[in-house]
């Protein structure tokens, strides 16, 4: 085998061992890990019109950092057979989060924002049925017990901003297998 040849090869292995190296620590750093107090099993009880889930079994919520530590994965489920997952990433290019949220209802909900002050505020705007354009906010917010609230809210006509969901997130009970 010739020189270039063996040159080659080493460079070739030197970076199959050395990628798994340089992909785990990509995604390390203050902003990766502002939105971890999210993470975890959930129950999630919807306390928008002020008593908590109106009567109805909590929704469950999981919420997973995936691909390295690079990404989180929440996969949320109603009794009712509602379902959506959302994809949020820290963009170190500018120092913000991104969300992209779907479900089986069809929507799609792409936000941004920052930590700040204790919490977690996206923002992004959907078009309604009518094809208006309406601004959407959802905060997080971790609670000194340990529960995460959840607001969403939109804005409307009048200016003004609407909850259109008031969560209560609380650890899942640890199941006994």
């Amino acid at each position: 085998m010739g020189m270039k040849k063996q040159t080659r090869l080493l460079v070739i292995i030197i970076a199959m061992i050395s990628w798994p190296a340089m992909a785990n620590s990509n995604c390390k750093g203050d902003g990766y890990s502002q939105f971890d107090f999210w993470l975890g099993e959930w129950q999630v009880f919807n306390e928008t019109n002020g008593s908590a889930n109106n009567g109805n079994a909590p929704s469950s919520s999981k919420i997973t950092k995936i691909l390295g530590d690079c990404s989180i994965l929440e996969e949320y489920q109603t009794a009712n057979g509602f379902a959506g997952k959302s994809l949020n990433i820290f963009n170190k290019q500018n120092a913000s989060w991104h969300q992209t949220w779907v479900d089986n209802s069809g929507l799609l909900l792409q936000l941004d924002g920052q930590f700040s002050d204790g919490k977690m505020v996206l923002k992004g705007e959907i078009v309604n049925k009518d094809g208006k354009t309406i601004e959407q906010k959802i905060s997080w917010q971790a609670l000194d017990n340990g529960d995460v609230r959840q607001i969403w809210q939109q804005r409307s006509a009048a200016g003004e901003w609407q909850v259109l969901f008031n969560g209560r997130y609380v650890r899942a009970p640890k199941s006994s297998d």
